[in-house]
């Protein structure tokens, strides 16, 4: 990449989204890594991981009980979306040393948030999109944590899939000197001219969290690499990692306009019975925002078996 459109790229981007949040917030590496406070005694734990562009509040409304333990990863080089915090340095962390602003940096945090952080025995990861390819790519890097954990891949970027051809059109003629031009474009345009084509029929909680896409990362440098490193990982995985999880759900929406659905759904079918395929209702790749009765029951999850 050309100095100059580095030089572009890395002007920093302000924070455009937050929300009231009640826990504590770990920074890793070049992520974060935040724990809500539950009133209840935790019975289980949920660790969310976000998607391309999103932040971790895609998660928040989905898991509220109160005896839910929620621990939320935000992906390295993006904005943390919470107010009123102070992130602290855990004494666990320890360095990632792959490029930030890849599957595979954020997959390092995600183990170090899955090794020290849940309180329960039955544990649910769920990942949406570029997410589901985070937990994927965690799994191949230390499989013995998954063991006795459930997954749930959600509209996920999988194995041998591929972006839709909408955004495969988008996406051909820009250049890396476009990136800062075109994002300036995007975000002065009222989402509605181009919302329905890509998120699906609107809701407030879809509105609020998808109104400022482009502003979820710290750079727009972290845009092009996780566009880049998003298709190439892709193409460079193959779907034997699923042969790795023991308990795994892939949520699959009806319509989906940012991922090939027919691409995801071949994907998935290569995996052997301990994964289930749903195929949902939902009419959007925001299968959760258009609504939580596709998210699977917690009462599902896998009991640790004592040794």
């Amino acid at each position: 990449m050309k100095a100059s459109h580095v030089r572009k790229l890395i002007k920093p981007i302000e924070s455009a989204y937050s929300e009231m949040f009640s826990g504590k917030v770990y920074t890793v590496g070049k992520g974060a890594v935040s724990v809500r406070n539950h009133s209840g005694e935790a019975e289980l734990t949920v660790i969310g991981v976000h998607g391309f562009l999103e932040n971790h509040c895609y998660f928040t409304q989905a898991y509220e009980a109160p005896t839910t333990e929620l621990i939320l990863l935000t992906c390295s080089n993006y904005h943390i979306p919470v107010n009123g915090v102070t992130p602290q340095t855990p004494t666990w962390e320890v360095p990632i040393k792959h490029l930030e602003g890849t599957i595979e940096y954020d997959a390092c945090i995600l183990n170090q948030a899955l090794a020290n952080l849940p309180t329960t025995e039955r544990i649910r990861i769920h990942g949406h999109s570029r997410g589901g390819a985070v937990i994927l790519e965690a799994i191949m890097q230390r499989p013995e944590l998954y063991e006795h954990v459930e997954v749930v891949l959600e509209a996920p970027v999988l194995p041998q899939g591929k972006l839709h051809a909408l955004v495969t059109t988008l996406l051909e003629p820009v250049g890396h000197g476009m990136w800062p031009w075109l994002i300036r474009l995007i975000n002065s345009t009222p989402s509605s001219a181009y919302g329905q084509a890509f998120f699906g029929k609107m809701n407030p909680r879809k509105k609020a969290l998808l109104a400022k896409l482009f502003c979820a990362t710290k750079d727009h440098l972290t845009i092009v690499r996780n566009i880049e490193n998003i298709m190439a990982w892709m193409e460079r995985r193959d779907t034997s990692v699923y042969g790795l999880v023991r308990h795994g759900t892939f949520l699959i929406p009806q319509v989906d306009r940012i991922l090939d659905r027919e691409a995801m759904l071949r994907s998935a079918r290569q995996s052997p019975t301990t994964m289930r395929i749903i195929e949902t209702e939902a009419q959007s790749h925001f299968i959760t925002l258009d609504s939580k009765e596709w998210v699977p029951s917690l009462e599902t999850l896998p009991r640790a078996v004592a040794v």
